[in-house]
Order: C-alpha cells, then structure tokens, then sequence
C-alpha cells in the first residue's frame, strides 16, 4: 500500500502549499489530501495549487485513492478517509471550522495505520494536533512546518509542542523528505508495539464516531472524557473533557471539537457579541424614553424620566468601555 500524505494548514497556507508543491517532481508516488481552512466560502484552491506537473481538484465522495492522486477539501465539508475512500461530510465542526484538519488525520490513522504522513503547516491556534497524535499512536510520520518560516506559527507550534515530531524543517527540505519517504527511501524502522495500542486505536475508534454522529454519543463520550463545567457555543451542550489531553481538549455529544485555546477564542467572540446586544438594548431604551419625556408634561414625571436618561447614558458609557477594554489583546494571545 503506497504511503498517504496528509496535509494540514490555515493561514497563510495557499504561499505554503505553493511553495511546497513547487519541489515535487512528476509522478510522485503517493495520494495527497490537503485540508485548507476555507470555511464555508467558495474555493479556488485547487486551480491555484495545480501545475503542469501536478492536477489538484475537489474531493467527492467515494473517490478511490491512488497514486497521483492530489485532492482537496471542499468548502464546508471536512474529508475523511475509509478504507481507501474519500467520504465527504457535513457533521458538527471541529475548532469552529469545518473542513477541519484533526478529522483528516483521525480519520486517515485509522484506515492507513503506519503508511500515514501527516504534515501541518502555517496555521493559527492548534488544528492538526490531536490528528498528528492519533497518527503517531498508529505508527504513523509527523512532520511539521518550521515555525520559524511559518506565516503564522500557531498550527507548527502546537504540534511540535504536543506531538512526538519526526521531522521539523522548512519548505524547501520538505519537498525532498516526503519524496524520499513517499519512495520508501527514507521511512522510519517500523515502531515496536506500543504498550495499549489497541485501547489507543479503540479511543480514536470512539471519538472518529462521535464526530461523524455514529453510534451512542454518550458511549463515546464515557470512553474519551469526563463532563466539565463548560458549554459548548455552538450547541448549547455540556461539553466534556477528554482525558489525558494535550493540549487540553473538549467534545461535546453532537460531535463539536476544541482545544482551549480554540474554545476561549469562540467564547471571547460569544462574549463581545452578547456586550453589542447588551449596549444595544440600552442604547434602544434610551430612545425609548426620551420619546416618553418629549410627551410628558406632568413635572414629577420629567423628573423621573431625566434621572432614568442619565442612568442609561452612564450605563452605556460604562458598557461601551467595557467593549473597548474586551478588544485588547490578552497577555500572551498577542501572536
């Protein structure tokens, strides 16, 4: 079975890929799934990153995989594989994106084992670095972009951090190192058995279902983690702590997925929209009232409404502040 290259990246990815895709020669020998961080939008990507050497196109569903074989993930679906097929899917959103880069490399560990290459490139925050986890616990290559040369060093950082990295280099020697490993030229001894394999693949088994709605959320959910405290905003649902995480995760029951740092970044975008509704609504009682005051002419009740008019003008005062306070950067979130 030829080797799968599986590639993760976000900002800055399209300069990457490029540049990556640039230093591999012609008929290279192995598939290669890319997952860009493209939301929901319309994509050209495949177009800008194919060459006279190498055709990108969109992954559809049942695509068999195969040498030569250069895909990429469609808008708003994140990619999977099974059994040597490309399955496109719409379930809940990891890290509040979807196509996401963990489900990619999940999904790939457990259908290709140790003939799995997982790569993550330029990138914010920590997408790609439980799926390069589950790729090693499977025997798999991690390599990671030089966060050095990154655009933005995020995605490498949390990989290199977390993961048991096999290679961290920069573009320019990572063209050579996946030809070389995709030949078999440069694969790494094949790992002793890992003590708690098989309880490691049933983990991953687990919470590749929970993310694809499959079977007994709460099953999945007993296996993998332990209920916290926490909401998950996308849902509304209680979100459970999966353990022994690292970086710290969470999943909640309809399969959403973040890391803390992912779900400290959603919840401060919550928590600003619900200070705008907030000012909002005193900004609109405010009229409100001075309407009313335009109408009264009982004295007593002037009064009332002047001292109500200057409470809300304080209140909203004090409450826009606050929103202005809520967009500094945090100590240690300035990257």
């Amino acid at each position: 079975m030829p080797a799968l290259i599986v590639i993760g990246t976000s900002v800055g990815g399209l300069s990457a890929l490029r540049k990556l895709f640039a230093g591999l020669g012609t008929n290279f020998p192995s598939p290669i799934l890319v997952v860009q961080h493209v939301g929901a939008h319309p994509s050209r990507l495949p177009a800008l990153l194919s060459s006279p050497r190498m055709t990108f196109r969109h992954a559809r569903e049942g695509d068999r995989l195969r040498p030569g074989m250069f895909l990429v993930a469609p808008p708003d679906r994140h990619l999977l594989v099974e059994d040597g097929i490309v399955c496109l899917s719409n379930s809940a959103k990891e890290h509040h994106t979807r196509p996401a880069v963990d489900p990619l490399f999940r999904s790939s560990a457990l259908a290709w084992g140790a003939d799995v290459i997982g790569v993550v490139l330029t990138g914010a925050l920590s997408d790609g670095t439980a799926g390069l986890q589950a790729i090693k616990a499977m025997g798999g290559i991690a390599i990671v972009q030089d966060p050095d040369e990154a655009e933005e060093a995020g995605m490498p950082s949390s990989a290199l951090e977390h993961c048991v990295v096999d290679h961290c280099v920069r573009l320019a020697e990572m063209a050579p190192l996946l030809t070389r490993l995709a030949s078999g030229e440069a694969f790494l001894p094949r790992p002793a058995p890992i003590t708690g394999a098989t309880h490691r693949r049933e983990l991953l088994e687990h919470e590749a279902a929970l993310g694809l709605g499959k079977g007994d959320p709460m099953e999945h959910l007993q296996a993998i983690g332990e209920p916290s405290t926490l909401t998950c905003p996308d849902c509304q649902g209680v979100l459970w702590k999966i353990k022994g995480s690292s970086p710290l995760r969470f999943r909640c029951h309809t399969g959403h997925a973040f890391t803390g740092e992912t779900l400290d970044m959603v919840s401060r975008a919550t928590s600003e929209d619900t200070l705008w509704q907030a000012l909002r609504s005193l900004q609109e009682r405010h009229a409100l009232l001075e309407m009313l005051r335009h109408h009264e002419r009982r004295e007593r009740h002037v009064a009332q409404l002047d001292e109500a008019l200057e409470n809300l003008h304080a209140q909203s005062h004090a409450l826009h502040r606050l929103i202005e306070h809520h967009h500094q950067p945090e100590r240690g979130m300035e990257e």
